[in-house]
């Protein structure tokens, strides 16, 4: 019996610090940039931007975390945390957001819960 490729493959894909990357990424796994992408990323796993990493176009994920800079859009079925080093600027549709003291966040926010339903994240919305 032969084993595919996806369920070897336990280690994380890496963009590593000083590579520049221009196209589209789609895997299974997990992502790690330390460089800089411009191009759409899709993965079934967590993407992780480093403090010196950058992106330029957009992330569908399962979770990410941001310590770079980033422009364009992300939709995140989970949890999208902005570190402190972070640069956010674009369009986010989130499930959870965490946002720690010193990010910079310019641009707007969509929650969506488990299914799929869409508010945006205001004050009004907040429930009692």
């Amino acid at each position: 019996m032969s084993k595919t490729f996806e369920t070897e493959n336990r280690l994380p894909n890496i963009v590593g610090s000083g590579s520049k990357f221009t196209g589209d990424i789609e895997t299974n796994g997990d992502l790690r940039v330390d460089g800089v992408i411009e191009g759409n990323i899709k993965s079934q796993g967590k993407v992780v931007l480093g403090s010196a990493g950058s992106i330029k176009g957009t992330i569908k994920c399962v979770s990410a975390e941001i310590s770079g800079t980033f422009e364009g859009k992300v939709e995140i079925s989970e949890l999208l945390s902005l570190k402190a080093s972070s640069f956010f600027k674009g369009e986010m549709t989130v499930n959870k957001l965490s946002i720690e003291p010193g990010a910079k966040f310019i641009g707007s926010c969509l929650m969506a819960d488990k299914d799929g339903v869409k508010t945006p994240a205001t004050d009004n919305n907040k429930k009692a």
